[in-house]
């Protein structure tokens, strides 16, 4: 199959240089100006509740939709096939049920963060577990996104600056960026930038398919035929093993699962769930959001569909490598720049919106309960400055992570899977267990949480502890989307079974 794709990497040129540095002054600059006139923290963090559902919804898809979505996700289908939708089916499933449980109890609380539900029903330090627990997976995983931004940047600039400061350099001007008008313009801020975000890279993704049709003989008719012929259309795997991420069981139930704890347990979607106007306009918008996630993994599937055929399944030093090599390699000036913006786009929608759910945790969660509920100009004052401090940690975390040869996003969905579990668990517990008090959740949760590290570092502590091999063998090889459903069955039963070592309890009223 002749392919029309250069032999040598084509220069970032001028044009490119210009729609890039536009697109992150014009984003910022509406950043802030849209954060105008905050009044308290509240404002800060959940906009008063007047943001129309639609606007919401893009928001959830943009943070959803971190620059791994652009490096990995088609890089799946480049070694595989479309399997990986039978998780984005498993995440809308989740979202309907978070929906119609969590979703309820948040708006008639009047809360502003996730964690506010367990206080009322265990007590504060259930309050706290939860929340610590969530910003120390939220701080570990972001900052796995923000490295994986530097990968496309570093193979552009890898020839402007000097090799050791290409990726540092990128995850830098990134987080600048990102931090100047999450710091400014809060969550309404975050989420109308990311409508103009999600614009950007859906643009990039159009014209990536545009492209890989016109540098195959044949478009994507001769792709589809081919991919076809090679059984690269595969929808469904009926496997039943847990050893396999991609089946139809793991994709329903634990993708459900997971979507059950990111969008129902932590803190990042929750918020901005609260921002909407009304409990009917958050669903609305928390379950169109899944039909636009499956539409949107269908798309960067397709894309690594036709870079298959484009490279001739040609072999890649990483997975990651491959979508970042067509944008230098295929895409003409300026549209380079388009998709490289895009990348930035998926990018700082994510780190925005964690920056300001991880600010939001630790005034409400953490530190009002220490010192008291401070006055309006000292809350506002107290949020942008711990996300100047989340801002620091997650680009320290970015600067120190080391890339391996597992694509990047399986690494943060197993980041994430390994204490959702226990949040999911806690949350289910509350609602599901009357007789359940504080210790039992917070028993519960860190039995949870304890087990997990264990099934998703077993492979690394095989190897380190040889004589762990054989006891830890059961569960080596337990793909990640099976991480939470096992998390949660475990905090939950842990639960369970601690409450009958006291009185049954009242349910909180």
């Amino acid at each position: 199959m002749p392919t029309s794709v250069p032999s040598t990497a084509a220069a970032f040129t001028a044009l490119d240089w210009l729609v890039l540095v536009l697109y992150l002054v014009a984003t910022s600059a509406i950043g802030v100006w849209l954060g105008r006139g905050q009044k308290d923290a509240k404002d800060y963090f959940v906009a008063g509740g007047e943001i129309p559902w639609w606007a919401v919804l893009f928001s959830i898809v943009a943070t959803e939709t971190s620059a791994l979505t652009f490096i990995s996700i088609p890089g799946l289908a480049y070694l595989g096939d479309f399997t990986f939708l039978q998780v984005a089916t498993g995440y809308l499933l989740g979202r309907i049920v978070v929906a119609y449980t969590l979703l309820p109890r948040y708006f008639e609380g009047n809360l502003v963060t996730a964690y506010a539900l367990l206080e009322r029903r265990f007590g504060l330090a259930t309050r706290r577990l939860a929340s610590v627990t969530f910003m120390v997976t939220r701080a570990f995983g972001d900052s796995v996104r923000l490295f994986a931004t530097s990968i496309p940047v570093a193979l552009i600039l890898g020839g402007v600056l000097p090799p050791e400061w290409t990726a540092p350099g990128a995850i830098l001007v990134l987080s600048v960026f990102t931090l100047y008008y999450t710091y400014h313009g809060g969550i309404r801020a975050v989420v109308w930038t990311d409508v103009i975000q999600t614009g950007v890279y859906l643009l990039g993704g159009v014209g990536a398919l545009y492209l890989i049709g016109r540098g195959v003989d044949g478009g994507w008719a001769r792709i589809v035929a081919d991919a076809d012929a090679a059984g690269k259309l595969r929808l469904f795997d009926l496997s039943l093993g847990l050893d396999k991420p991609h089946t139809l069981a793991a994709g329903l139930l634990g993708g459900a699962f997971l979507a059950m704890a990111s969008h129902g347990a932590d803190q990042i979607i929750v918020q901005r769930l609260l921002t909407a106007n009304s409990l009917r306009d958050a669903r609305r918008a928390l379950i169109g959001s899944g039909v636009a996630v499956i539409l949107q993994f269908a798309m960067f599937l397709t894309i690594g569909l036709g870079l298959w055929a484009l490279y001739e399944a040609r072999t890649f030093s990483a997975p990651d490598r491959i979508f970042p090599t067509f944008i230098i390699e295929g895409m003409p000036p300026g549209m380079t720049g388009v998709v490289i913006a895009a990348i930035l786009a998926a990018a700082m929608s994510t780190v925005s919106g964690s920056l300001n759910a991880l600010a939001a945790a630790t005034l409400h969660d953490i530190w009002t309960p220490l010192k008291g509920v401070p006055d309006d100009r000292t809350a506002l004052r107290l949020s942008r400055r711990f996300t100047l401090l989340w801002g620091a940690i997650l680009v320290g975390g970015a600067l120190l992570y080391r890339a391996e040869g597992t694509p990047v996003v399986v690494i943060a969905l197993s980041i994430a899977s390994f204490t959702y579990g226990g949040l999911l668990g806690g949350f289910f517990l509350a609602l599901l267990w009357p007789r359940a008090i504080q210790r039992d959740a917070i028993t519960g949760m860190g039995v949870g949480i304890f087990v997990m590290s264990i099934v998703v570092f077993a492979g690394r502590l095989s190897a380190a502890f040889p004589a762990l091999a054989g006891p830890l063998a059961p569960v080596t090889g337990i793909a990640w989307p099976w991480f939470v459903l096992i998390g949660t069955a475990v905090t939950l039963g842990t639960g369970i079974l601690s409450s009958f070592t006291h009185a049954a309890a009242p349910r909180a009223s």
